[in-house]
């Protein structure tokens, strides 16, 4: 549970834990599709990475331990109105649409599909995420709940996703293959940087002298892989073309930059106390005329530039962590045994 919750956070807040589930929600009318599907996603890979080392790192036989192969991890994701009440104390989320997501963990999903892992979205949500569910290789599904009635529904192959994550080849820039390092402190998360850092209208608040970030994606809306970005400047532009896409990890981008060509980078985002250690690499550059190019005074330019960025991010970030609303704690496991979550 505890792998759970860090993972969903601080993307999603914490409402309350509901036995075996954690019942987490965002006060946003707008979802970032992108930022919702790569923390999902994120916390099944984070929760099967823990499922995995506590089998190699356990002998015990007893129920708990022998059926954690069985433990899975199921996500329920609607978007709709709430109101806040306290009751004995608490704040606690009421509403229609409270009490709908909670009826989708009553479905018959792994008896329509046979899938153990997945992530269930209602067609509010998906329609608010702004995405082509098909593209995104989402099957369709409905339900029927006494007082509610029938619910469209895209079910997310969580397995498939997991088994794409073990697969894909990683696209980074290794330390004897780097031209430069560039490196600061964030006074945010991982996930919140990561969000400033890749989302255009986000990045247009701190990118000073940028006049348009344009992206194109390729799968359904979704960022990642095959996404380009052209960051327009006055006259010129930079082409980016994303080649490897790791949340909250790093990312690496092939990027054409006016007056010096391209170039390849990785950004790595690395948690430290409550803020966030980001390293630029660049990778070296094996033209004659790139090199003197960049010793010529690219360098100082394009590292200044992006020095400058990064100080007025720090800034963005420091008023963003300062507005948002404490959550509530996570209650310390009085039980050693490993917990279902969903």
């Amino acid at each position: 549970m505890e792998t759970v919750l860090k993972a969903l956070r601080p993307t999603l807040r914490l409402a309350k834990l509901e036995g075996d589930a954690a019942f987490v929600f965002a006060p946003t009318e707008k979802i970032d599709a992108s930022m919702l599907l790569d923390t999902i996603e994120g916390c099944y890979f984070a929760f099967r990475r823990r499922l995995q080392n506590i089998r190699q790192a356990t002998t015990c036989m007893c129920n708990a331990c022998v059926l954690i192969p069985n433990l899975n991890l199921k996500f329920f994701a609607h978007h709709g109105a709430f109101v806040r009440q306290r009751i004995a104390g608490r704040e606690e989320l009421a509403g229609t649409d409270v009490i709908l997501v909670h009826r989708l963990m009553k479905n018959s999903v792994a008896e329509a599909t046979r899938l153990q892992a997945y992530a269930l979205f209602t067609a509010s949500c998906v329609a608010a995420m702004r995405i082509d569910p098909s593209a995104l290789e989402m099957r369709e599904h409905q339900e029927t709940y006494e007082h509610i009635g029938e619910v469209a529904m895209w079910i997310h192959d969580l397995e498939a996703r997991w088994k794409h994550e073990l697969e894909h080849r990683r696209v980074l820039i290794e330390v004897n293959d780097t031209e430069t390092v560039l490196e600061t402190m964030l006074p945010a998360p991982p996930p919140v940087v990561w969000e400033y850092m890749t989302d255009p209208a986000k990045r247009m608040q701190w990118q000073v002298g940028t006049d348009r970030v344009d992206q194109a994606n390729p799968a359904g809306g979704r960022r990642g892989t095959g996404t380009t970005n052209h960051c327009v400047h006055g006259p010129g532009a930079i082409v980016e073309e994303i080649l490897d896409w790791r949340p909250f990890e790093y990312f690496t981008i092939r990027a054409t930059v006016p007056g010096l060509g391209p170039t390849t980078y990785t950004i790595f985002f690395t948690t430290e106390g409550a803020g966030t250690h980001l390293q630029f690499r660049l990778k070296k550059l094996k033209n004659r005329e790139q090199r003197d190019l960049w010793t010529g005074g690219a360098r100082e330019q394009w590292l200044g530039g992006l020095g400058r960025w990064f100080e007025r991010l720090a800034e963005l970030l420091t008023a963003e962590m300062a507005a948002r609303e404490p959550e509530p704690p996570v209650p310390v496991s009085r039980h050693s045994a490993p917990s279902h979550g969903h």
